[in-house]
């Protein structure tokens, strides 16, 4: 098969069952005069578990305020003593942050926030490096186009541990940043406008996101299994959680940046939050509030002409004309949320008084909105808003058209979010070259545009009125058994070389090919799962940059991209120094630990590793000497410890496993991770 765009939504749609496979299906709620709909759910939602490597989906359709359908599919805990029910709850990741603009604009109507106020008249202790952030508005927020760099999400995503740092910490962390861009210049993915938002609304309300939530929104619904990490959790009412990296269940996965990411719910109760923007719940929150969500907020800046497309944003809301209801005439919303575990989709027809929700353990949103759409293509069927679902869309094959010779000035090299890469174009054919992007030719055509051979990918370039030159992406992606999505955005930016100073050259030269180990996550950290390390390699990239940053001195580089919708989030900037002779980098409020700096486990039978005053994680190389010895490990109360091999593969995590020996691997890594203080008394036995 030929490769992909690997960062488009196609990514999130190649995967590999993760346990396996002994998979039922229930349809236990279901209504008899829904027969039709009950069996297509049943027969999909089994078919993502089968077959697209999703642990468990759960999911939900509401009609003019009554559930027609429910059900799940799957596998729950490995013993099959707790079984999949309409009230297993799942973490909804961003789908949260739907409910953060619905509380927001609750605020709205009560007339305690405008929209086009400046959220420092809010919160008056936020400031930034850069003063533009002055003119950040909650409007700007909860579309994208606050210009905020993206995600400060450190110890966010912890295992069963509702340590609310990534909250707390926010302000502070923003206030060490800069902006990416001009407050409102374009709408570009941003976690941490919604956790400023979580943080506004906590400030004019005078409660806690979480008492929010449940007095607005979950206890007037009759959402009685929606909460938060800040609630008194039950282990054994979550849907279990599996990982390629480990065998064996995994622990709850909590998100305490709750209104970026940190909600919990079910299928059941998110159709039933639903009925909010469907006209049927305005004492909750009002039509005119629900309608200003619904609005085409991503053309307020910077963004490519209309086409289909699975993120354009409203407030709150990924899109506010989802493919391929946008083809029918018919106004769809919808929002995705994905953890590193859990996943969820929501997707609202307001015109028909229609919801979907679908919530799973592995998977991805993507697959979760396909059978959403399904559900909802079918009911419309049935009711005859749609006569009939319409064909996979398609570019047709390409006939090749003589190019013009100014279309070869578009080949050089290009950056967003994920890496660099190259555009080769050479008589009348474009070709991606880079990590993430082989084997893909694109033939010109009369159009003038570059489309691949099956005619599912379309490729043109555009130079912006901020004269930068993006790569427009547009593609249908086809995923058998559940339709398509469709894609259409500035997959990147041109960029072109500069020549670096010596010492600038000299000093990056010298971290070349080395890593740099995580040292300030929490020992609860998902991040554990896999080894948290950043090798330094400019690859064979364009001069002046490191990977898909740009150098700007002999110790700092950062994101300079300015690229709406999802090839632009998440910009930072990276900052070297040297303490006691070992090189540091922070990034993104993360602080990373040179190779240098990482010392041999002491080969004797007896060692003890404290986490010192700053409480940074301790880590230590797996000499030849130690390599197949067991390591035995008196645990503190506060920490873990964490052994990787050679490859980077999680040997031993004693979050999940509880356990404290292991055998040691050839050439593997071990960190201690602990509250400062902590002490790990080691000993090695033959």
């Amino acid at each position: 098969m030929k490769k992909r765009l690997i960062w488009s939504l196609a990514a999130a749609l190649v995967l590999t069952p993760l346990i396996p496979t002994g998979v039922t299906a229930s349809s236990s709620d279901i209504s008899v005069s829904h027969h039709t709909l009950a069996k297509i759910a049943s027969e999909k939602a089994a078919l993502l578990t089968e077959q697209y490597g999703t642990t468990s989906v759960q999911y939900a359709l509401i009609d003019n305020g009554t559930i027609k359908v429910s059900g799940h599919s799957g596998l729950n805990d490995q013993d099959g003593k707790i079984p999949l029910t309409k009230e297993t709850i799942y973490g909804i990741g961003s789908t949260s942050k739907v409910f953060t603009a619905a509380a927001v604009m609750k605020l709205v109507d009560e007339g305690k926030i405008d929209l086009d106020t400046p959220v420092v008249h809010y919160i008056t202790d936020f400031k930034m490096k850069d003063d533009r952030y002055k003119q950040i508005t909650p409007r700007m927020l909860l579309n994208h186009s606050s210009g905020l760099q993206g995600s400060s999400l450190g110890n966010a995503f912890l295992f069963n541990d509702p340590d609310p740092s990534a909250h707390d910490t926010l302000l502070d962390q923003l206030a060490t940043q800069k902006l990416k861009a001009a407050p409102g210049a374009f709408s570009v993915y941003c976690n941490d406008g919604f956790t400023l938002s979580e943080i506004l609304v906590e400030r004019v309300s005078k409660m806690t996101f979480t008492a929010f939530i449940h007095q607005y929104f979950a206890k007037p619904l009759g959402m009685n299994h929606t909460m938060t990490p800040q609630d008194v959790l039950d282990p054994s009412k979550f849907a279990a959680l599996y990982s390629p990296a480990y065998e064996g269940q995994l622990p709850v996965e909590t998100v305490n940046a709750i209104g970026t990411g940190g909600i919990f719910s079910t299928a059941e109760d998110l159709v039933r939050f639903s009925q909010i923007f469907t006209g049927q719940k305005t004492d909750i929150l009002s039509d005119k509030s629900a309608k200003a969500m619904e609005q085409e907020e991503y053309k307020k800046g910077l963004w490519p002409e209309d086409a289909d497309h699975s993120f354009d944003y409203g407030l709150g809301w990924d899109s506010v004309r989802l493919f391929p209801f946008n083809n029918y005439g018919i106004k769809a919303l919808t929002k995705g949320g994905d953890t590193s575990l859990y996943h969820s989709s929501l997707v609202v027809l307001p015109e028909h008084n229609l919801a979907a929700a679908v919530v799973s353990s592995g998977g991805s949103s993507a697959l979760d909105q396909l059978l959403a759409n399904e559900l909802l293509l079918q009911v419309l069927k049935e009711k005859g808003a749609i006569k009939e679902t319409k064909p996979n869309q398609s570019f047709g094959t390409p006939i090749k058209h003589t190019m013009p010779e100014d279309i070869a000035a578009y080949a050089g090299s290009y950056t967003n979010l994920y890496e660099q890469f190259e555009v080769a174009i050479k008589e009348g054919e474009l070709t991606l070259i880079g990590n993430m992007v082989t084997d893909q030719k694109f033939i010109y055509t009369s159009d003038g545009t570059f489309v691949d051979q099956e005619g599912s990918t379309k490729i043109s370039f555009i130079t912006e009125s901020n004269g930068r030159t993006y790569l427009w992406l547009r593609n249908y992606i086809t995923v058998p058994g559940f339709g398509q999505i469709a894609n259409s955005e500035y997959m990147a930016e041109k960029i072109t070389g500069a020549t670096l100073s010596k010492d600038t050259a000299d000093a990056w030269a010298k971290r070349e090919g080395k890593t740099y180990y995580l040292l300030n996550e929490k020992f609860s950290s998902v991040t554990f799962l896999n080894l948290p390390a950043v090798p330094i390699s400019s690859g064979n990239g364009v001069e002046g940059y490191f990977q898909n940053m740009k150098i700007t001195g002999p110790n700092t580089a950062e994101n300079i991209h300015h690229i709406p919708g999802m090839g632009g989030r998440d910009t930072f900037e990276a900052i070297f120094s040297v303490k006691d002779d070992i090189e540091y980098l922070e990034a993104r409020g993360s602080s990373y630990i040179s190779e240098d700096g990482v010392k041999p486990l002491y080969k004797g039978k007896s060692s003890v590793a404290t986490i010192q005053t700053d409480g940074n994680a301790r880590w230590f190389s797996v000499p030849e000497t130690v390599a197949g010895k067991k390591l035995v490990v008196a645990m503190p109360e506060n920490g873990a410890f964490m052994v990787y091999d050679e490859t980077g593969a999680l040997v031993i995590n004693t979050v999940i496993s509880g356990k404290n020996e292991v055998v040691l691997p050839e050439n593997g890594m071990i960190v201690f991770a602990g509250n400062a203080g902590s002490a790990f008394g080691i000993s090695l036995v033959e």
